[in-house]
């Protein structure tokens, strides 16, 4: 049975510590830049901040919208304005430390759940919203974090110039791709009732394997930037297009409106372009093997252009550093991915069984038990 713990509780404190001390580096970031005269990365930083917020709140406003269906206009009309001035995350977490509480320590709380829930409710309620902000993690984490870790380390390689700031930025990087990945996973396998929950070596297992290929996929790009900003573009536009035609292909039925879906779908379209998702929740051995066989053979690629078109760039030190780390966590997180799918990755998903069923019919609201489940299975 799902179930909502004290430790993920306490993770749960810690993701809203590091959700604040993200916003307050991006501003830092931007700031030094700005001091150095360097108008053109600030206004990048700022601009994959504001685009993740904004695309985040929209999400999070429809999935209130939904989940209340109109049942009380005025407090969706709150919720709207706190939406729109970029603060809806906030009041997630906030739902989430009030059922949270409930539920991991058994407090009385006021509110939808009352003393008389039962507490399989209970349980619900709190994984539920666990799992939208974590849902809301992951784009963020692909819109913003990803893209801005990209930027930090081609600046390093392009202008030497190492400072305090950008190790501090990277570092802040990593560590919230991290924290979405594995508290995504943990979500997942929450909310798939049938399945065990992950034990601390799968979720290091895992954990390696998104940051290694991650890492790699990250470094071969921002080589391909030094030899030429254009292809760069170029190969990112070509190949966001591939992964936005798939979502297509795949017919996903994750929100509740046309122009919901294409923004979903455009959405994951970016996400693909650093990793794999299966966002059906069908076998994924042939799609990922292509997927990944695709990533190496760019990469590879990638790494020789360096080596024949423009061999001065790889006689510098540090970026014969930078192509020995891309190839050797490259090659780690392959290894990784094998033993996550082979030993860790829950290969059959159950269908939801008569349990939700009660537990909806005895809690008398809409909060929709699928939404995660129609969101990205892998």
């Amino acid at each position: 049975m799902m179930k909502f713990t004290k430790w993920n509780f306490i993770f749960l404190v810690g993701g809203i510590i590091v959700y604040i001390a993200d916003i307050g580096v991006d501003f830092w970031v931007a700031s030094k830049y700005f001091y150095q005269g360097q108008y053109c990365w600030a206004i990048l930083i700022l601009c994959f901040r504001g685009l993740s917020s904004l695309i985040t709140q929209i999400f999070s406003y429809n999935w209130f919208k939904n989940d209340w269906n109109g049942t009380d206009p005025g407090k969706l009309d709150w919720i709207f304005l706190v939406h729109f001035f970029q603060c809806g995350i906030f009041i997630r977490y906030w739902f989430a430390l009030k059922y949270g509480s409930q539920a991991a320590f058994g407090q009385d709380i006021s509110g939808d759940v009352s003393e008389t829930d039962p507490p399989n409710i209970i349980q619900k309620q709190a994984i539920d919203v666990l799992t939208d902000i974590n849902m809301l993690r992951v784009f963020k984490t692909f819109l913003e974090t990803t893209p801005q870790l990209f930027v930090q380390i081609y600046v390093l390689m392009e202008h030497n110039n190492h400072n305090f700031y950008q190790y501090a930025a990277i570092i802040i990087s990593f560590c919230g791709i991290s924290f979405s990945m594995v508290d995504y996973q943990i979500s997942l396998r929450k909310s798939l009732p049938d399945k065990e929950e992950l034990q601390v070596l799968s979720k290091f297992v895992y954990l390696f394997y998104k940051l290694l290929t991650i890492t790699s996929w990250v470094l071969s790009i921002s080589l391909m930037t030094l030899l030429s900003v254009r292809s760069s573009v170029i190969l990112l536009i070509l190949l966001w297009s591939c992964s936005f035609a798939w979502t297509l292909k795949q017919h996903t039925a994750f929100c509740t409106s046309k122009r919901m879906e294409y923004l979903y779908r455009t959405v994951v379209g970016i996400i693909l372009l650093f990793t794999f998702f299966n966002i059906k929740g069908r076998k994924t051995k042939a799609c990922v093997s292509i997927y990944y066989a695709t990533h190496t053979l760019v990469t590879l690629g990638i790494l020789l252009l360096c080596l024949f078109w423009k061999p001065s760039v790889i006689k510098e030190g540090h970026l014969t550093i930078v192509s020995i780390l891309t190839i050797l966590s490259l090659v780690l997180g392959i290894i990784f991915l094998a033993v996550y799918y082979k030993y860790f990755h829950p290969t059959i998903y159950c269908k939801q069984q008569t349990f939700f069923d009660e537990v909806d019919r005895r809690a008398g609201d809409s909060m929709e038990v699928g939404r995660f489940q129609n969101f990205i299975k892998q």
